[in-house]
This record gives C-alpha cells, structure tokens and sequence, in this order.
C-alpha cells in the first residue's frame, strides 16, 4: 500500500515525519496518519512528495516498483 512507501522514502531519506508535514504545510498527526493508512493523502501532497524524493507519483501510489519518474 502506498502509505508503506511514504514511510520508506521518509526514513530513507533520513527524516522525521515532523520535517515532512512541515514540507506538506500540515501537522505530523496529519502525516503519521497518511503513513499508518487511516487517512487518504491528497493527491496535491502526492505531487509534491513525488518532486521531493524525485520519484514518480506512480511508485508512491505502487502502481510500480521503479522509483524513476521518467
């Protein structure tokens, strides 16, 4: 599920949830529920998480397993 990788390219990145919803201008209760499934991520928070990490929004969502967005 796609809330699995967001964690994974956060602590990949070596980052804190809080540093991330500060990125998406909301809180970290907001984002640590993106990451645990219990909240649906906007799809305009999806984007720019996709330009952050330099990945395609389609390996966020897990439609693929490549993580280059070309």
């Amino acid at each position: 599920m796609y809330y699995r990788r967001l964690r994974d390219l956060r602590e990949d990145h070596d980052l804190k949830q809080r540093e991330i919803a500060d990125l998406l201008q909301t809180t970290q209760q907001v984002y640590s529920e993106y990451e645990k499934g219990i909240r649906e991520i906007p799809l305009h928070r999806v984007i720019v998480l996709a330009k952050y990490y330099g990945v395609s929004i389609d390996y966020i969502v897990g439609l693929t397993d490549r993580s280059d967005p070309k």
